[in-house]
């Protein structure tokens, strides 16, 4: 975004927000595929990080979906656009989760089964969008899991996403995700390149 590691409890409503890009190390992190030491990085992504930021995401929308509902004015002002997102990601989620279930999956099985998820799932213009940076993401990572990778596969997906609108228009998901692939395009480790495409988007 890989071994898998112990079970999880199940994310229920209270749960932290989604897992912030940049915070994957045991000191105050949530828990990865093993135990970590204290300011110990991850340097590469793993089936459970995987799982844990797909969960947690879903969980995000689901308390951000009325506020983005709200803003939604582009294609067309019908409100639902955050709805959309929750749902694809709720797809996205439950098909790792039924990949966890079936066998212990590496990291290429995670996001493929990730974006996969997403693709038959997808609402809407937002939720088709987020299943071809899923998809594109996969591609790249279906090689690698280090920073490099993470780079190559946000890159990958601003890419494939905005060649696959018709009539790409900045200001959307589009822009955010452009402004993420360009600020870690250099690469680096996982947890630099993971920060930047985190705070790439944000103004300043």
């Amino acid at each position: 975004m890989f071994p898998a590691g112990p079970a999880r409890a199940p994310v229920t409503p209270g749960t932290p927000p989604a897992l912030p890009c940049g915070e994957l190390t045991a000191e105050g992190g949530p828990p990865l595929s093993r135990a970590l030491q204290p300011d110990e990085e991850l340097v590469e992504l793993d089936a459970e990080a995987v799982r844990t930021w797909c969960a947690r995401a879903f969980d995000a929308l689901g308390r951000e979906r009325e506020e983005i509902d709200a803003i939604n004015v582009y294609p067309v002002a019908d409100g639902d656009t955050g709805t959309n997102l929750y749902l694809t990601a709720e797809a996205a989620h439950r098909a790792v989760e039924a990949v966890f279930a079936a066998s212990g999956p590496d990291a290429a099985e995670a996001v493929r089964a990730m974006a996969h998820g997403a693709l038959l799932g997808a609402r809407g213009n937002s939720g088709t969008i987020l299943s071809q940076l899923l998809r594109g993401m996969a591609t790249v990572l279906a090689d690698g899991c280090d920073g490099d990778h993470l780079a190559r596969a946000l890159a990958e997906a601003a890419r494939a996403t905005r060649q696959a609108v018709a009539r790409p228009v900045e200001g959307t998901i589009l822009t955010v995700a452009g402004a993420a692939a360009e600020a870690c395009a250099a690469g680096g480790t996982l947890v630099e390149v993971a920060r930047g495409a985190h705070e790439g988007p944000r103004p300043p």
